[in-house]
Parts: structure tokens; C-alpha cells; sequence
């Protein structure tokens, strides 16, 4: 009627492009955590398996499945429609492997839809990227963009990485950019949904000379960088790249659009103005509010972000770092491009 895959198989369906992730687990499950790249079809809406798990708990097994079946048999036609307007082969997945997500095959297999099912569940997936990241052994050489705020750093990555180049983008997993300010416009990922990215990615690019990542802390918004990560950072060569004030004011007021945002910038700088001395932090307060960002972010710079970032700097092992200096983050760009393809004698990877 259907047929069980492990994790490994799963993935390298995944990775052909010949599968579609189900998860039939409630909206609030799926929000939490899932296979990255799954879409969620829920047998059971959060309320209703509230309401089974009080049952199963509080009454009966037979209670729980009774109600379950009245419950899915009135939105079966919907349901299966759902699946049906997914193209291709697909797998489905519950929590453990269990009642909702062989309901739904055998559902589905009534209906003439095959799909494969998770053996083990979403449980199954978690286990395999805690192990994945427990045992893993990072193989390229780190290449580690640095700088001071603004320096285009996040930019300079996405860019590499459209263009063909190995980049590890923590923040783009982390769905934050690692400030006080680093969520604005962003949607934070969980410890979870974080390693998940990141066991995935890492085991597409182990193969490669070098990876590009940038000079993280080890946490980034709610997610925290597993140690052999973080050592790999330290030992790899580090790019510090340098741009005028002017210009990394310009690059912030841009990628954050404060205009936007102007309540949750006036937030998150109440969570650090008692660091900065009181007339400063007086300054840069009117600015926000009177809408003088670029101001407020120059003061923010020179009085908070590079005194903080000097003491990083320091800790870069001698002979390990190369500065690039620019004018413009396009040229920085273009600077940290032709280091890639230099000669690897030259202390860069190729291509």
C-alpha cells in the first residue's frame, strides 16, 4: 500500500529533486521544527489533536482513535485534494512514524496516490542531524569574511553565493544577523530548524577546497554554532575588510530600512543604550525618533559597534589575516573575489 524509507533515502530523493516533503502533523508542530523543505498538511489542526491527546490520555485509546476518524473523515475530500495538487513522487511524515502519518498513506493509497512514509517520523530526521552534527569532520579550509558593522559582509556571501562560490550562510539559517538590531525583519529559526539547515548544507560543500562563512560569535540569535564550527572559523583566514564610515552607514540604512522598522529599532536600542555613554545615547535616541537614521547609526558605530569589535580583531592569530580595503562594498566584492582565485600558495582557494 506504501512503502517505508529511512533518513538517508529520503534525503537522496530529496537532494535528485524527484520528492516532495509532506509533514501531516499540526500547523504548531510544523512551526516548531520539520524537515527543511517539507510543506505541512495537517491531518489533525492544533486544537483537534489537543483534543485527541486528552482523550488517549484521559479516557481511552479506542476514545482518541474514534474521535480521530470522525474527524478526518468530514475533511477527507479536501484533504486528499491537498495531496493531489502536489506534483511528483511524495513522503509523508508525522511525529514518530506512527497513527497520522500511516492513516494518511493508507488513505492516500485508497485514493490511487502513492506515497513513500518516514520510517521513525520527524523523531527519526531529528536523531540523524544531531548525529550528523555530533560526529561531523569539517574537511574545506575556512575562508572567514570580518569587519566592522556595515561592511557589507552578509552582502558580499550572497553574492558569492549566487555566483557559483561554496558559502555557508549562518544567518541566513539562523534567521537573524547576529546584532541587537539582527532580527528586524527576519524570523528568528529555532535551535532545531538552525542545526537542521545547517547538517544539510555542511554535508554539501564537505567536499569543497574552501568555504566562505562569515566571522560569527557563537550564537546567533537563538541558535548557537556547533564547537567544531567555531574552531574552524578561528583557524581559517580571515578577510577583515575595511570601508569608509560613510559608506557602512549608507550599506545599514539600506539593508535594514529603518523607516520601515522604526519601532523595532527604537526597541531593540533601549536593550543597549545604558552601554553607551548618556549624552551619546541621548543623540542617538532624538535621531531615531526625529528620523535621522543614518545619524543615529553613524553614533551607533563610532561609540558601540567598532570599540566592541576591536577586541575580535585583537584576538586574530598573526600572519592569518588579510585586509580589504574599498571604498564601496561592489568593490569589496570584487577584492574578496579575486582573493578566492588566487593561487592557493597564495593563501586562497581556487574556483
Amino acid at each position: 500500500m506504501f512503502q517505508d524509507i529511512d533518513v538517508g533515502k529520503l534525503l537522496e530523493l530529496q537532494k535528485q529533486g524527484e520528492l516532495a516533503l509532506v509533514d501531516v502533523r499540526s500547523p504548531q508542530e510544523f512551526e516548531e521544527s520539520t524537515v527543511p523543505g517539507s510543506v505541512n498538511v495537517p491531518l489533525f489542526d492544533d486544537a483537534e489533536r489537543a483534543e485527541i491527546g486528552t482523550l488517549y490520555k484521559q479516557v481511552s485509546v479506542q476514545a482518541a482513535k474514534d474521535r480521530g476518524l470522525e474527524i478526518v473523515s468530514a475533511k477527507l475530500p479536501d484533504f486528499v485534494r491537498s495531496f493531489a495538487a502536489i506534483p511528483g513522487r511524495k513522503a509523508v511524515f508525522c511525529w514518530r512514524g506512527g497513527m497520522r502519518s500511516r492513516t494518511t498513506a493508507t488513505l492516500l493509497s485508497l485514493m490511487d496516490i502513492r506515497v513513500y512514509r518516514l520510517a521513525g517520523g520527524y523523531r527519526a530526521f531529528r536523531r540523524w542531524v544531531v548525529e550528523t552534527l555530533e560526529q561531523f569532520e569539517f574537511k574545506p579550509r575556512a575562508i572567514v569574511l570580518n569587519g566592522n558593522t556595515g561592511t557589507g559582509k552578509t552582502d558580499i556571501l550572497h553574492r558569492l553565493a549566487a555566483d557559483g562560490y561554496p558559502v555557508l550562510d549562518l544567518e541566513g539559517m539562523a534567521g537573524h544577523r547576529g546584532s541587537i538590531f539582527g532580527q528586524i525583519g527576519m524570523k528568528p529559526n529555532n535551535q532545531k530548524t538552525f542545526e537542521a539547515l545547517l547538517a544539510l548544507r555542511l554535508l554539501e560543500l564537505n567536499d569543497k577546497p574552501y568555504v566562505v562563512m562569515e566571522g560569527e560569535s557563537r550564537r546567533i540569535g537563538k541558535a548557537c554554532l556547533p564547537p567544531f564550527l567555531v574552531e574552524a572559523k578561528e583557524r581559517g583566514e580571515q578577510l577583515l575588510l575595511e570601508l569608509p564610515l560613510a559608506e557602512r552607514v549608507r550599506h545599514i540604512v539600506e539593508r535594514y530600512e529603518p523607516h520601515r522598522h522604526k519601532a523595532e529599532c527604537i526597541e531593540a536600542f533601549g536593550r543597549i543604550r545604558r552601554r553607551i555613554h548618556t549624552p551619546i545615547a541621548a543623540e542617538i535616541g532624538r535621531a531615531m525618533h526625529e528620523d535621522r537614521f543614518a545619524d543615529a547609526c553613524a553614533l551607533l558605530l563610532e561609540s558601540y559597534y567598532d570599540p566592541r569589535y576591536e577586541h575580535a580583531v585583537s584576538s586574530y592569530a598573526d600572519g592569518n589575516v588579510t585586509v580589504v580595503r574599498a571604498e564601496t562594498v561592489d568593490e569589496a566584492y570584487r577584492l574578496v573575489k579575486e582573493r578566492l582565485e588566487a593561487p592557493a600558495e597564495a593563501g586562497a582557494g581556487v574556483k
